[in-house]
């Protein structure tokens, strides 16, 4: 009995002694930052929020651009694909109703030009048969008129036969037909009759010259154009939509659409024409829209991939480049704030050396993408007006990769 209580007191001694030594080496933790210290050190590191610094070189070298959210509908649409176009009325053929030579050519391709103002003029012995034919008629319609006059009177005092009364009228009304013909071609070529016997070429249409297939000597052939002008000014886009989104279409429905070529600038139009027969065998139908800032140097025939908004939904969004992707999550920069530094030297005043940026990093969702656009919501709460950088976050991300990497830190 007594061995058996020897035993249990050993036991008792040796789990005394462990809970002492353990107690005694156990490596105590070091006390964690106080949030008076640094507020945001312990929610950066589980939100994976980063700040990075650029002086001003960087800055400049990056060509990052400042902005904010902008509200677009992004989910109710209907996606469609088409080229600008130019309504007939805003195009013209220059051509001639009479052949010539050519004498002079008074503009050149590209060149914007108003309306009847003068391009070219030619030459040839038609316009100057023509402007005798003319002074002819002229004169010969004076003597009628007057011959006219006199022998209706003889005849309404029976002094004439009618026969000859009759003979003089009808040879007044053909001259007088054969005058009005001739001053009407005339008016048409815009030759004067007592003018030289060149023929002006006239712009029927305000535009840019886009073809000139005339040069000085050549000869101007009936119906053949001289001249190409295009008036860009009423060019809209023709949208080809698909059958099963046929229904949701409608005239006042807003589209945007942006051209590659452009910066990718966001144009704004208006659908104000839904076709009514099917596009060859497309099964598509040809949706019509007006453009309201045409401010772009758009020309016909540009491909364009347009949405239609049959909706109102309105979502946040950032341009699809604002927004980087790293450690399988998404990000935006903010920009935090900027300083200038100073160097101070022993007994001269302060120089300023440079601006430096401050960018945190943001952790974000993202929704629907269109059109260089993407639905963005926010994971952490940022400050209200903050400048988000919408051009330039990929430079932003891996200088703080290459900091990360080189030893750097997180500031």
């Amino acid at each position: 009995m007594k061995n058996k209580n020897s035993i249990y007191g050993g036991i008792a001694v040796a789990v005394v002694l462990a809970a002492v030594l353990y107690f005694a080496f156990r490596k105590t933790p070091a006390p964690a930052k106080t949030t008076a210290e640094n507020p945001t050190e312990i929610e950066k590191a589980g939100t994976a929020v980063r700040e990075v610094e650029l002086n001003e070189a960087q800055y400049k070298a990056s060509g990052i651009v400042l902005g904010s959210f902008a509200m677009k509908n992004l989910s109710e649409v209907v996606n469609a694909n088409g080229y600008t176009k130019l309504p007939p009325q805003n195009q013209a053929d220059v051509s001639v109703y009479l052949p010539g030579i050519v004498k002079s050519i008074l503009v050149i391709e590209g060149q914007l030009v108003r309306k009847g103002q003068l391009l070219a003029t030619l030459e040839s012995p038609e316009y100057a048969r023509l402007q005798q034919d003319y002074l002819t008629s002229k004169s010969n319609l004076e003597y009628l008129n007057l011959e006219y006059d006199r022998q209706k009177t003889l005849s309404d005092e029976n002094v004439n036969s009618k026969k000859t009364y009759q003979k003089t009228k009808s040879d007044y009304e053909i001259e007088k037909a054969r005058f009005s013909s001739l001053q009407q071609q005339l008016n048409l070529l815009h030759l004067n009759p007592g003018g030289p016997a060149t023929l002006p070429i006239l712009a029927p249409i305000a535009g840019y010259i886009t073809e000139i297939t005339i040069k000085l000597g050549s000869n101007a052939e009936v119906g053949k154009p001289l001249f190409s002008i295009v008036d860009n000014s009423k060019l809209h886009v023709d949208l080809l939509v698909y059958e099963k989104d046929l229904y949701k279409v409608k005239p006042g429905q807003n589209i945007r659409f942006v051209l590659t070529n452009q910066d990718n600038t966001e144009i704004r139009g208006k659908v104000f024409n839904v076709g009514k027969a099917f596009e060859n065998e497309t099964k598509s139908v040809a949706v019509h829209a007006d453009i309201l800032n045409a401010n772009q140097a758009l020309i016909s025939g540009m491909y364009v991939n347009a949405l239609i908004d049959v909706g109102a939904k309105d979502v946040q969004s950032l341009p699809v480049e604002a927004v980087v992707k790293a450690e399988g999550r998404e990000f935006i920069f903010i920009l935090e704030g900027e300083e200038t530094e100073k160097k101070e030297e022993h007994g001269k005043p302060a120089v300023e050396e440079g601006k430096h940026f401050h960018f945190q990093r943001i952790e974000v969702k993202t929704g629907t993408s269109q059109l260089g656009f993407v639905e963005v919501s926010l994971l952490h709460e940022v400050p209200p007006n903050a400048p988000i950088v919408l051009k330039g976050a990929y430079y932003i991300q891996s200088h703080l990769l290459k900091s990360e990497g080189g030893g750097g830190h997180e500031h």
